[in-house]
Order: C-alpha cells, then structure tokens, then sequence
C-alpha cells in the first residue's frame, strides 16, 4: 500500500507517531519518503538519533506547527498520505489553558483540512479520542470538533480526489502522560494517586492504535469514524497489578475528567455498523452509496440504542492480564 508513495505524520514525534514509523518502515521498506511533522525540536533530534539519514534516507523531519497553515502547505507538497496525530490532549492542562487547546485542536485541523486540498494529498486519517464522545471537557469537546470538520470535508473536497477519515480509541497503554507510566514512576515513593476508586477505561495498545490507523488508510471510503473493539480495566486494578504493595490514595476527580469513558453513544447507534473487528459511525450524508458499502464490508447495522461505554463493557482486562500488558508493552523489566 506505502511503497512509492509519500506519508507525513502530524505529531510524528508523539508515541504513536514513533511507532508508526517503526511500523510503516518494517512493512513498507520501499516507501519513497516518511516526513516526521512537530514543533518540538528536541524530540526530532532524538528521533533522528534512532533514524540516522545513512540507514534511513527516505525519512525527513520537518519542524512546524498545525497552527501554521503556510507552513503545512509547504510540508504537504508531494505528500500522498496524512496521519494527523499532533494534538494538545492533557485534560486538566486543555481546561486550564483553553484558548491555546482551540488552536491546536480545531484550528490545527482546519489548517490540515486546507493543507491537503491545496496540495493533492489522496488520503487523511485523523486520530480522534473516547473524550470526544459525549464531551464533557474541552480537549474532548475540541476532539468532536475536529472529528466533524474531518468528517465534513468529504462534503467540500469537489473534484480531488481525497478521502478524509476519523480513527477513535481509548487510553493508548504506555503513551507518553498515560496512567500506567505515571503508575510506575509513583511506585517508587510507595504511593499511587487515585482519582476515583469507581473509575474505569478503555485500553488499546500502541500497536492496536497503529493497525487501526493502516487499517482506516486502506479501507476508508471517506468520512468514517473508525472504532476498536477492545477491552476496559477498573483503575483499581491498574493499581494492584503495578503497585500492590503500596498506599491506594484516592485524592479525588480533576478538572474535566469522567468516572466512565464512551466511544459510542445511544444517539449515534443509527449510523454505527458492526465490521467485525471494529465499528464504524459512518456520515450522516456520505458521499457514497450506503448499501454499496455495507455489502463490501458485510457490515451489520448496530441495534437502536447500542452503546459503547468502558463501565459496562462486556470485556475486561484483570490484574494478571494487566501485569502481562505492561510487561509486552510498556517496560519488559516490570515485576510486580
């Protein structure tokens, strides 16, 4: 799918923009060029670290801000491929600082939206978040914003030929300010924050986030809402299976946070189908043909009413399973 052709990550410096790369070098040795979009310069020079230009000459790092629409113009040139991943996501932070949050999130959209019309690119993923569903915060709020203007611009692209799409998922284990790197590092002082005792998640690992964005780049016929089908764990069970012999101290909900997580309401069960491994929202006003699509993908309608919620999920990750995770994927050395 990637060899020959030209993909840039917005965020590339990010955890699921690193492993992305890693992901799409291992499978598409032959990919003509990989730019690595962020403003943070350090982080580009650690990565370049990893990917020196000797062993790696197709990759490219391209410092620059979604903010700057010039400047994604100028990056977007020759690019086939977008995976948009570049966000400010901390929930307390974006409730604190929320003109800068709008900026990023919709404004920042908005401009790769532009960008990609401008410049020819064929296809763009962007990576949402359970937040934006039934927001209550303002990073998720700015999320559901960004969704819809990615949605929509399937409605305005005219004669180019490009197809925009949403991936969703829940905490991506391991990710950089996550739960579980927080946990291990507080595991060395004896005691471990907890918001509240009753809390739960959804639970993805960063390679499930990466075969769920290749996945919607190969398959999306524009404006989908890609959604995993994944497990939830109860926070107290984060905390037993990383610390157990720690104080458990429960200080009490922040700003903007959720006892209980969504990735698909009641009200958005009219337009969700069951893929199999994944749902899909699909557009209210696609631009292709519904039952075209739903005959390609042998894609079954979601009953009225369906939901999606980490509290009553009917999969669970335990404490043991949880302890097997962090060692796969978050620090092999982990012991419990």
């Amino acid at each position: 799918m990637l060899n020959n052709k030209s993909i840039l990550i917005t965020g590339g410096t990010g955890s699921l923009g690193k492993a992305l790369t890693e992901n799409i070098l291992k499978k598409w040795p032959n990919v003509k060029r990989l730019v690595i979009f962020s403003r943070d310069e350090q982080k580009q020079f650690q990565m370049a670290q990893e990917y020196p230009v000797s062993e790696y000459p197709q990759i490219r790092f391209f410092i620059g801000d979604v903010r700057d629409k010039e400047r994604l113009i100028r990056a977007f040139e020759g690019i086939d491929y977008v995976i948009h991943a570049a966000a400010m996501k901390h929930v307390h932070i974006a409730e604190y600082n929320p003109d800068e949050c709008v900026k990023t999130n919709i404004g920042g959209a908005e401009n790769v939206i532009h960008a990609a019309l401008k410049t020819g690119v064929q296809n763009v993923v962007a990576l949402s978040t359970d937040k934006a569903c039934a927001p209550i915060n303002l990073y998720g709020a700015t999320k559901l914003t960004s969704d819809k203007l990615f949605v929509a611009a399937n409605n305005i692209k005219g004669k180019h030929n490009i197809k925009f799409s949403v991936v969703r998922y829940g905490n991506v284990m391991g990710s950089n300010g996550s739960v579980i790197p927080f946990f291990l590092n507080k595991k060395r002082e004896g005691v471990l924050p907890i918001t509240v005792d009753t809390m739960t998640r959804f639970n993805i690992s960063l390679q499930g986030g990466v075969d769920m964005v290749l996945h919607a780049m190969e398959t999306a016929w524009g404006g989908e809402i890609f959604i995993p089908k994944i497990p939830s764990y109860k926070i107290m069970d984060v905390a037993e299976a990383i610390g157990p012999e720690c104080e458990h101290k429960v200080i009490g909900i922040r700003p903007g946070e959720k006892i209980h997580e969504e990735m698909i309401t009641s009200s958005d069960s009219f337009f969700t189908y069951n893929l199999g491994k994944y749902y899909v929202i699909i557009p209210q006003t696609p631009v292709w043909n519904v039952d075209d699509f739903m005959a390609s993908f042998k894609a079954e309608l979601v009953p009225n009413g369906f939901a999606y919620n980490s509290g009553t999920n009917t999969e669970w990750e335990t404490v043991e399973t949880l302890r097997s995770l962090i060692k796969e994927h978050v620090d092999p050395n982990f012991i419990a």
